[in-house]
């Protein structure tokens, strides 16, 4: 991927080319593992939280690392929105746009386990052209513009990038990745339909990373989720030959301001043949 230095500049007038977009993901890594850093500090210091109106955590922590990317995506690319998980409502959609969530998995991030992250994605119209996705607690981020690839992290600085691409069902068949604290009769119901090997829980968007170099090859979510929990997984596992398909069998698109920027239910293949397999009902189930 190309320094940061040569980081091109971006307009509302004319979205990114592909020349650009391995650029742009390349400081996005450096945003996402820097604020890693601050989720790091709280994570071993503790960190105070409460329920938001949803029933969902936040936390200083989200808070915090939110400010920060922020800022730095508001100083690298003025006048581009973010559109970000605790202050989207302070931000509209425009032909370019970036999705933020500084803290995906903040259930995990409060038990300790590890596995939360952070997502960064820029959109162009209605799909992401650059995005990335830091494990802070794994030392580990994902990033793709036209190439997908992974770094190390250390110390809040990404080492060398290497590319990765995700695999063809193995013979054995498809690990899942299912999560720690989600579940959906209809999600069984999609997975029944499909060759699965074996399962592996996993939490937050990590599910993407590791689907993407070949870790896992199959996520599936019926219940609720935003737009920033799967914009820069989504970017990063189709760069490296998986997708995300909705009820239509058709990709995600982005910026669905009117709805709040709620996803309705998806499957995340590593192999993108598998795609016309998924049976996944037509909207999230309600609540009671």
């Amino acid at each position: 991927m190309t320094s940061a230095r040569t980081t091109p500049i971006l307009s509302l007038d004319r979205p990114p080319g592909p020349a650009e977009r391995d650029a742009i993901a390349n400081r996005l890594a450096e945003i996402a593992a820097e604020a890693g850093m601050i989720l790091r500090r709280f994570e071993l210091g503790g960190c105070h939280h409460h329920l938001k109106a949803d029933g969902s955590p936040t936390s200083q922590a989200d808070l915090a690392a939110e400010e920060q990317i922020v800022a730095a995506l508001n100083q690298t690319w003025p006048g581009i929105p973010v559109i970000a998980e605790e202050t989207a409502a302070e931000a509209a959609p425009a032909a370019l746009f970036f999705l933020v969530d500084p803290l995906d998995g903040t259930k995990d991030f409060l038990k300790g386990t590890g596995e939360y992250t952070v997502n960064i994605a820029l959109v162009a119209g209605e799909r992401p052209v650059a995005a990335a996705l830091a494990a802070p607690a794994l030392g580990r981020v994902w990033a793709a513009g036209e190439h997908a690839v992974e770094a190390p992290v250390l110390e809040g600085v990404p080492g060398a990038f290497r590319p990765v691409a995700s695999r063809p069902v193995p013979a054995e068949g498809m690990t899942a990745l299912v999560s720690r604290s989600h579940g959906e009769a209809a999600d069984e119901a999609c997975l029944a339909q499909l060759p699965i090997g074996q399962r592996r829980g996993v939490s937050s968007a990590l599910k993407f990373g590791l689907i993407t170099c070949g870790e896992g090859d199959v996520y599936v979510r019926c219940g609720p989720t935003m737009e920033w929990d799967t914009a820069a997984g989504d970017h990063i596992l189709t760069q490296a030959g998986g997708c995300l398909v909705g009820p239509d069998g058709r990709p995600f698109g982005y910026g669905r301001r009117p709805g709040q920027y709620r996803n309705g239910p998806f499957a995340a293949f590593g192999d993108r043949s598998q795609a016309g397999r998924a049976v996944l009902p037509a909207t999230c189930p309600v609540r009671g």
